[in-house]
This record gives structure tokens, C-alpha cells and sequence, in this order.
């Protein structure tokens, strides 16, 4: 049963990972994305996409962006929700019946903004990005980075890497993968964590 509902798991993130792959796709058709929005502006844009999206209903996935991640607070006092963490985008599916229970699966992606000539944006990907999910604060998720100006090589190896190696954080690099949906797919290590990366190039539309 453990075995199944892990494949399980691993399928519902690939129906995630695709949906998120067809709304850059359809952005990319209807040249919907300017390159001065702020990264939430273009999730959002994204979460239309995938709103209208009918495998979303197919396979029976909610969606919701700005999802709030809320602190275990013993107190709670005036504007302690503005104060929660916040997920770009979270999908949810219901399994039913495993281990005679309802069952609830979520994945989570995490978006920054990147451009080869601006290291700020570099850095917060590192700081912000991988930092949050290292952490711990975010739970274990995808984090995209949508690339708006540049090359994606650029960005990841003259750019993030070398920011990172800067840092001594070498181990902790960006190492390419082959992903079946994901043009720019990458994976890093982080004592044991593995994060994974989806990088979206705008700048071939």
C-alpha cells in the first residue's frame, strides 16, 4: 500500500507539473506575459491558464494561488495572518479509500523572476527561493524561476552557481536533468534535500 500511494504521489506531481507546462505554453501562443510584471503577476496569469485547463478537471485538481502557509502561534493578536508565509501556487487532490481513509495530496511551486544582467533577482533566487525550502519554511515543493531576460545557461551557471561556489556553498549547485515535460529542468542538494527547479524562458517567444 506505502508503494502505491508513493507512485500515486509521484503521478499527481506529474498532472501538476504538466498543467503548469501547458499555461507557459499557451502564455508563450498568446504573447499574454510582459517582461516588467512582478513574478506573482505572471503566476496569476498562469492560474487562468490553468483554471480553463479540462485535464484540471479530468484528473479532478484544485488550484489556488498566494496560498498561506499559517504559523502555529499560541497567541494570535491584530494582523498575525498578514504575517504568514505565502506559496505562489499550491494543487490539492483527494485519493479516496487508501488505508480505509481520504487522503490529501498537495504540491507546491515557488516563482522568482529572473534576468541574466540582474544579480538582485540572481540573489533572491538563492536567498529567498532555495532559502525558504532549505529552511523548511516552505514545505517540499518546486521552485520556478521564469526567465525574462538572458540565456537560461547563463543565468544558472555564470549566474546562480557561481553565486552559490562565491558562497561555499558549491554542493548546493544546480545540475541539469532530463524531465520528460520540462524543457529546463534541475536539481540541487541540500544536505539530503533535493530540490528541483523549473526554469521557463520567455525570451524565445
Amino acid at each position: 500500500m506505502i508503494k502505491y500511494a508513493l507512485n500515486f504521489k509521484a503521478g499527481f506531481e506529474n498532472k501538476c507539473i504538466q498543467l503548469f507546462v501547458e499555461a507557459y505554453n499557451q502564455s508563450i501562443r498568446d504573447k499574454s506575459i510582459h517582461f516588467d510584471w512582478h513574478e506573482n503577476d505572471i503566476t496569476k496569469q498562469f492560474h487562468n491558464y490553468i483554471n480553463k485547463n479540462p485535464l484540471r478537471s479530468k484528473w479532478s485538481i484544485s488550484s489556488n494561488v498566494e496560498h498561506h502557509l499559517p504559523q502555529d502561534l499560541e497567541i494570535k493578536t491584530k494582523g498575525f495572518a498578514n504575517k504568514d508565509l505565502r506559496m505562489d501556487m499550491r494543487f490539492v487532490k483527494f485519493k479516496i479509500r487508501i488505508f480505509q481513509s481520504n487522503k490529501e495530496y498537495e504540491v507546491y511551486f515557488e516563482a522568482k523572476n529572473l534576468k541574466e544582467k540582474d544579480s538582485s533577482l540572481k540573489r533572491r533566487y538563492i536567498d529567498i527561493g532555495i532559502g525558504n525550502f532549505v529552511k523548511r519554511k516552505y514545505p517540499l515543493g518546486f521552485l520556478v524561476g521564469y526567465l525574462l531576460e538572458g540565456a537560461v545557461f547563463s543565468v544558472i551557471e555564470g549566474g546562480i552557481n557561481l553565486m552559490l561556489k562565491n558562497d561555499n556553498r558549491e554542493k548546493e549547485c544546480l545540475h541539469p536533468k532530463k524531465h520528460d515535460l520540462v524543457t529546463h529542468y534541475y536539481e540541487s542538494d541540500h544536505s539530503g534535500l533535493c530540490l528541483k527547479h523549473l526554469i521557463f524562458d520567455f525570451t524565445k517567444e
